[in-house]
């Protein structure tokens, strides 16, 4: 069986430039600006289906981090990491870590990629792709797309899998996004696919599908703000199981700030000092700023806090706080000991512990988190000795920068 389709990424350019054309027309191009840095941050919902039966139920977070580079001709490098996160079926806390793709692209000022074959991501591509000249409200226009799914676990195909669709867009004037009025058009595009045979024992026979999106243009800023998608992918298998993906998806693109590291660390560990927490130590990352809650104390075997951490996070949280903008990766490690299965399992269910409680206390929305276990993998301490095995048991907060 397909696992959930964790991947419905539609990415939009940073710094796009609407030219006004004239009354009632628009002139849509992409403009892209040397190191820009920018992510995208998209939520699914989604009901699987197998054999027309339901099968559960995903809410899935998207999170894709670009940064532009090479800008000339009106194209633009984009070197992107998409990570894809599903949320425990408790509803509580972060994103529990799915996957990562690196991915390097081109796009030009019409929208169309450029990428070697072996990326994964985007899954979307080509959309939306904007005629030259000036578009009015209530003008529509086709452009070819595809989109390109990871299909080496279910069916050992090692390469990505393209399926190709036409887009037909239709520019619908101005609407609101979050109390703000932004240029809306809509893009949807139907698949019906039947490929040849691929793969291991099972494959897909036939593939068909809709996508119905709105997306929410910023002519104020030059920049795309958001989009919605209602979705639906049927496969029939060579083995005859038929699963059905149906959701919709909501996404906001958010230009990052540049992040000064090392003052935010200095200032974090001013503040750790200044509140009295110990057992705690930062450092700057390339990811961002990592607090570190050294030797954090569970019930024996166990994810279960014990009540003095949780002051310790109390105190944490205070300081998260004076970073709200910024998202958060929560990530636990163990000590050398037990298996590395088992050790995957525990530090993966102390960081959603901390994330949980975080949570609760309204230090940041679930969106805003993602949970991840790292086993024994990157040790800080000598697991050889008691101190070193203190030291690698530990659950580490980072500051995302981008």
């Amino acid at each position: 069986m397909l696992k959930s389709a964790a991947s419905r990424f539609l990415l939009l350019p940073v710094l796009a430039l609407s030219i006004r054309a004239g009354a009632g027309a628009e002139t849509f191009v992409y403009h892209y600006q040397e190191g820009a840095k920018y992510r995208i941050l998209s939520v699914v919902d989604e009901d699987v289906y197998v054999n027309h039966r339901f099968s559960h139920r995903a809410r899935i977070l998207n999170r894709i981090a670009v940064e532009l580079s090479d800008v000339a001709g009106g194209k633009a490098r984009h070197t992107a990491v998409f990570a894809t996160s599903e949320q425990a079926e408790s509803g509580r806390g972060g994103f529990r870590w799915g996957k990562e793709y690196p991915s390097v692209f081109d796009r030009d000022a019409q929208g169309h990629i450029t990428i070697a074959p072996e990326y994964f991501m985007p899954v979307v591509r080509d959309v939306p792709v904007f005629p030259r000249g000036d578009i009015k409200a209530g003008e529509t226009w086709t452009a070819q797309g595809h989109e390109v799914h990871d299909f080496r676990v279910p069916f050992g195909i090692p390469d990505p899998y393209r399926i190709p669709f036409e887009a037909s867009y239709r520019f619908l004037g101005p609407g609101k996004w979050k109390e703000k009025t932004r240029q809306v058009f809509s893009v949807s595009y139907r698949i019906f696919f039947e490929p040849p045979p691929a793969g291991g024992e099972v494959w897909p026979r036939r593939i068909m599908g809709a996508s119905d999106q709105l997306v929410y243009w910023d002519m104020e800023t030059g920049q795309p703000a958001a989009y919605t998608e209602r979705f639906r992918m049927v496969f029939e298998l060579s083995d005859g199981t038929i699963v059905e993906y149906r959701g919709r998806a909501e996404a906001e693109i958010l230009e990052s700030e540049p992040m000064d590291k090392e003052k935010t660390a200095r200032e974090i560990t001013g503040e750790i000092k200044r509140r009295g927490i110990e057992g705690v130590s930062v450092r700057v990352v390339d990811e961002g700023v990592t607090i570190s809650l050294e030797n954090i104390q569970f019930q024996a075997e166990s994810a279960a806090l014990l009540p003095g951490e949780k002051e310790k996070l109390d105190k944490i949280g205070a300081i998260l706080k004076g970073y709200a903008d910024r998202d958060i990766l929560v990530g636990g490690h163990t000590a050398l000991a037990g298996s590395p299965e088992g050790r995957q399992k525990l530090s993966l269910e102390r960081a959603a512990a901390v994330s949980d409680y975080l949570a609760a206390r309204n230090v940041r929305r679930a969106s805003q988190m993602v949970v991840r276990g790292y086993g024994a993998e990157q040790p800080l301490g000598d697991n050889a000795t008691p101190e070193g095995m203190a030291k690698n048991r530990r659950v580490e907060i980072t500051i995302l920068e981008n």
